[in-house]
């Protein structure tokens, strides 16, 4: 019983050491952020806005797209069986604007994008480039870390834009295309049931996942072991620790975001 306890405490004491690493190395990132010169960081930014938002396009639109066809597959039945299958389209704009859309495309970049990022910044520890860069006199963190995680942050919102439309295009698609539902109507629902607060509350979530996606990934190259496994080590767990990151930032910022819209609107929030 004693060594299970020691075992607790020593696994506790080694994740709220990893924590205060992080926390080190997130401050230096936002210190560098506010304080490098902005020709220089906007000189580094340019490449990565284009990894990770140009290159990603796609990839995000094409999954949006059917996923928003495949909500509205699902869909349809429930709400025809009742006479309101001309509403679908506002029940599909709605969990795709604040759902569905920002965590899709996060979860996209932190697979592509983030495992990318610490592979890449993993194989320069290991190759000693990150020392070399501090030798010359240049701070790794100001020249690897910002201009990458500024990308996730400025990009993924762009990003969370296309999966939207993209996605309620392809709920269209699958109910009034293949259903026979009224192509006026769905717009009309979408229009009715999707307002302003709801676009800004997704596009707030794609900020923040972006910032996590950034600082993750750039954490794990920067500190992955030494050895070509090491490198795959800290690429898998970049994702794995990103998408569990995205998860709960988006439920406490679900209900962060609720409360902030129950006192703009006077609507009291039901949790």
């Amino acid at each position: 019983m004693l060594d299970q306890v020691r075992q607790l405490g020593a696994a506790v004491l080694e994740r709220l050491e990893a924590f205060g690493v992080f926390s080190r190395f997130a401050g230096a990132a936002a210190r560098w952020t506010f304080t490098a010169k902005p020709g220089s960081t906007v000189r580094l930014l340019m490449p990565q806005m284009y990894i990770v938002g140009v290159s990603s396009i796609s990839v995000v639109a094409l999954v949006g797209l059917f996923v928003g066809a495949v909500i509205g597959i699902e869909s349809y039945e429930p709400l025809a069986q009742i006479g309101q299958e001309s509403r679908l389209g506002g029940a599909i704009g709605l969990s795709v604007v604040k759902q569905i859309g920002p965590v899709l495309a996060a979860v996209m970049i932190a697979g592509r994008v983030g495992g990318a990022v610490s592979a890449e910044l993993g194989t320069m520890r290991v190759t000693e480039q990150i020392d070399a860069l501090r030798a010359m006199g240049t701070d790794p963190i100001r020249f690897l870390v910002v201009p990458r995680v500024l990308a996730c942050v400025l990009m993924l919102p762009v990003l969370t834009v296309f999966s939207n439309l993209l996605g309620i295009y392809g709920g269209y698609l699958t109910v009034v295309v293949g259903f026979g539902v009224d192509g006026g109507e769905y717009w009309d629902f979408s229009a009715y049931l999707i307002d302003s607060w709801d676009v800004i509350t997704g596009l707030i979530k794609s900020v923040v996942f972006g910032l996590l996606i950034g600082l993750i990934a750039c954490f794990k190259g920067f500190h992955c072991e030494a050895g070509a496994s090491g490198v795959g080590r800290a690429t898998t767990e970049a994702f794995v620790t990103g998408f569990i990151a995205i998860i709960i930032a988006n439920f406490f910022l679900a209900k962060f975001l609720n409360e902030v819209d129950a006192l703009l609107h006077g609507v009291t929030s039901p949790i």
